[in-house]
């Protein structure tokens, strides 16, 4: 199934084949359609219909007629109780899809056509096993432990019979506790360290060799986790599945689960609170992919925090997953982000991930005083690439950096790198010999985020360089730069 490429340098959108790529929801035909819908819709001073979006009878009414109009489900939950939305579950689901067609790993299940999911904490909604069940025919097994949910999950399920086959919702036995991270040790750092990914492209890479298969975990990953079991002690023995996917307990108090006041999405304390948030919950999914490995051949979790995906990342190459993949789900003014690895053999040669090329990298410049500003920072970055030598244009308008260096100039940098006396940069400059480099070309652009803070991104503009890794130290180097002369303080 073919799907549109994001063109360079565009931020994130919702996923193409996303049934409101194009078309979000219209909110007076809604109204039109359903009249317990209509009263919760209202016109703005600039005849926009709108929804007031604190308001969770609004909200779940929203999501009701989405699923019914656009999906042909039956669904409702109880009072109080976490209401998806639906186009960004729905973002999650198409990548997914776009996992399994990808040749990354060799699809293992060639005796049966149809994809089979596990959802990690399905709640009373049920919205993942009824949107990849009638989306694209998937099989399900959807996992709980509060009463409410599976009573709920099993009448949304009921609710719509032509897809009811397809999902199962499994209770989950408090009794049988989530295995001890205690039980599996190894060698700390035995397969290196995660230092380079692509949040921003979801490009895969790989991040450590096959481990042996008695690798264990590393005791401190999983620490914090006492909770009810994920995977080890639901998933029977003998099971394979295709694909695992959660929407974790992002926060650690039911008090910081509240501080967004724009909207209201519902939720209990089971389904939005996990000691440590959704860091300790995700790494116990770890924990036991580790355990139960070529089960699933894709591992996944949203992550609702930019900057846990580098630590859990990290983990991941600590216990030998072979792939890792990243993506961001944006809709509307919510953004997530996928985590996903497998530990299946790449069925195909990938550049290992401290050498792998990024052509699209940022980091946040924070600190900024009140006198300095986002140009401020555009002529510091011309100085910086002026200074090596490179050719370098600002353009103030679209706020902006246009950068070409030589590979006489990439080589010295790489060489500078290697005088550092890095394992990384050391391997970087052994695959870079001068007559294979070619002049490079990027982009660097600054963003306002919130005063004092801005984004900065690069963006490599050719689709293809012959050396991995220039564009990634280039990059850092810049950063390092900016940092030392705008955040001074910050940490």
């Amino acid at each position: 199934m073919g799907s549109k490429k994001r063109k360079r340098g565009e931020r994130a959108t919702t996923h193409p084949r996303n049934k409101y790529s194009d078309n979000p929801p219209d909110f007076s035909l809604l109204a039109s359609k359903y009249s317990t819908f209509a009263p919760y819709v209202f016109y703005s001073g600039d005849g926009r219909p709108r929804i007031d979006w604190t308001d969770f009878n609004a909200t779940r009414e929203l999501t009701r007629v989405l699923l019914h109009h656009d999906h042909g489900l039956n669904w409702w939950i109880p009072d109080g109780q976490l209401c998806p939305t639906v186009p960004n579950r729905s973002n999650y689901i198409h990548w997914i899809e776009d996992l399994l067609s990808s040749d990354i790993i060799p699809k293992v299940q060639a005796d049966r056509d149809t994809a089979k999911g596990f959802d990690i904490g399905t709640g009373t909604n049920c919205i993942y096993p009824l949107l990849g069940a009638s989306l694209l025919g998937w099989k399900f097994v959807g996992s709980d432990f509060t009463d409410v949910a599976l009573e709920w999950a099993e009448k949304n399920v009921k609710s719509n019979p032509y897809i009811s086959e397809l999902i199962e919702i499994r209770r989950v036995n408090l009794e049988n506790p989530a295995s001890s991270s205690e039980e599996l040790n190894d060698e700390p750092g035995k397969y290196g360290q995660c230092t380079d990914a692509d949040f921003d492209n979801g490009k895969a890479v790989v991040i450590g060799p096959s481990p042996p298969a008695h690798l264990q975990m590393h005791s401190s990953i999983g620490k914090g986790y006492d909770g009810p079991p994920i995977l080890v002690g639901v998933v029977k023995d003998g099971e394979k599945f295709d694909f695992c996917m959660c929407n974790p307990p992002f926060f650690e108090t039911i008090e910081e689960a509240g501080l967004n006041p724009k909207t209201s999405c519902g939720g209990t304390v089971q389904e939005m609170v996990c000691p440590g948030g959704e860091s300790a919950f995700i790494t116990r999914i770890i924990d036991d992919s580790v355990q139960l490995r070529q089960s699933f051949r894709w591992y996944t979790s949203m992550v609702g925090r930019k900057t846990n995906l580098k630590v859990l990342i990290s983990k991941l190459w600590e216990v030998g997953a072979t792939i890792v993949k990243t993506t961001e789900f944006v809709q509307g003014q919510t953004c997530r982000w996928g985590l996903a690895w497998s530990f299946l053999p790449a069925s195909k040669k990938i550049v290992p991930s401290h050498v792998a090329e990024k052509n699209n990298m940022s980091f946040m410049l924070e600190g900024l005083q009140r006198h300095q500003s986002a140009f401020d920072v555009l002529q510091s970055v011309e100085s910086y690439f002026h200074n090596m030598g490179a050719s370098s244009k600002l353009d103030s308008a679209s706020f902006k950096v246009d950068v070409t260096l030589s590979a006489e100039q990439c080589n010295s940098i790489l060489k500078t790198q290697t005088q550092n006396g890095t394992d990384q940069d050391i391997l970087i400059s052994a695959n870079c010999p001068s007559d294979k480099l070619n002049d490079m070309r990027l982009c660097v652009s600054v963003f306002q985020q919130i005063p004092g803070t801005l984004l900065v991104k690069g963006l490599l503009l050719q689709k293809e360089i012959p050396v991995p890794g220039v564009f990634s130290v280039i990059f850092q180097q810049l950063q390092e730069v900016l940092k030392s002369k705008f955040s001074k303080g910050i940490r």
